[in-house]
């Protein structure tokens, strides 16, 4: 029997948008706290069957602790808690550090100076053994080295470059047996060649940038089932012609944050290849 990897998931109790860091956020637009909650209601109930959801409690100062996501990178039993950029994000830091430490977690030390914002930039792949970071926006390029000193892992260093797309797993998802979804437009010209080198024509999925909009590659890959906000019909055909199953989930609410399924919740079990 394969073995059930745990999502990292928090309730939407504080959730709203107070402050703006990125495009989507703006305080005039706030979410709809009755909606958020039944939207994250049905995501979790959605993802239940093929995950077992591992709950944290959201702080009453931390408006977007729910994008767990953020919280840090998770390796085996080892994490990096996230060095967030914004001083408004900071106030998580404390937070997850304690959730972790007490889960059992291992914290890794970390340069202060270097910020790293988790799994949001930081994503394994699902075909070799290494990692993808993305930077520019967010995180420092220099925690790639400091990844790969840590983990004795390969990382490939991607720049961002839209606004809107300011984490890497906002534009990028790798997917099982190596496939990768992604919006091409979200990167340097030097990072979409990269990402045409390392991995193979028919395993690269891009997305339209209606699709991108609707942040598709916001999405969590378990097995051959990917969970997203929404997908469009070409998309959708798409992801089954390669033995994916579609699972729409949509958290329109929480996009006003800039967040989407994804963001939404931590793979703690992430297996490396």
């Amino acid at each position: 029997m394969t073995a059930r990897n745990r999502l990292l998931m928090c309730a939407p109790e504080f959730f709203t948008v107070r402050y703006e860091i990125n495009p989507w956020m703006n305080v005039q637009r706030k979410p709809d706290a009755v909606a958020a909650n039944d939207q994250w209601q049905q995501l979790v109930a959605s993802l239940a069957p093929v995950a077992d959801i591992v709950l944290c409690e959201q702080a009453p100062d931390a408006p977007d602790m729910v994008f767990t996501a953020n919280a840090g990178f998770v390796f085996e039993s080892r994490v990096v808690v996230s060095r967030f950029r914004h001083p408004e994000r900071q106030t998580e830091e404390p937070h997850f550090a304690r959730w972790f430490t007490d889960a059992g977690f291992t914290l890794v030390d970390w340069p202060e100076e270097v910020r790293f914002e988790g799994a949001g930039d930081c994503l394994v792949d699902r075909g070799e053994r290494r990692l993808w970071l993305g930077h520019g926006l967010r995180s420092d390029p220099r925690a790639g080295a400091a990844l790969q000193a840590a983990f004795d892992v390969p990382v490939h260093v991607l720049t961002l470059v839209d606004p809107r797309y300011y984490h890497l797993d906002t534009c990028f998802c790798p997917l099982a047996d190596g496939y990768a979804l992604y919006y091409p437009g979200a990167f340097s010209a030097e990072s979409q060649m990269l990402i045409r080198a390392q991995i193979r024509a028919e395993k690269r999925i891009e997305v339209s940038d209606e699709d991108a909009r609707h942040f598709a590659c916001n999405a969590v890959g378990l097995g051959e089932h990917v969970f997203m906000n929404r997908a469009s019909k070409p998309l959708r055909r798409t992801l089954e012609s390669h033995g994916f199953v579609v699972h729409e989930s949509p958290v329109g609410e929480f996009l006003r944050a800039g967040g989407a399924v994804k963001c939404l919740s931590l793979n703690l079990d992430d297996p490396i290849a």
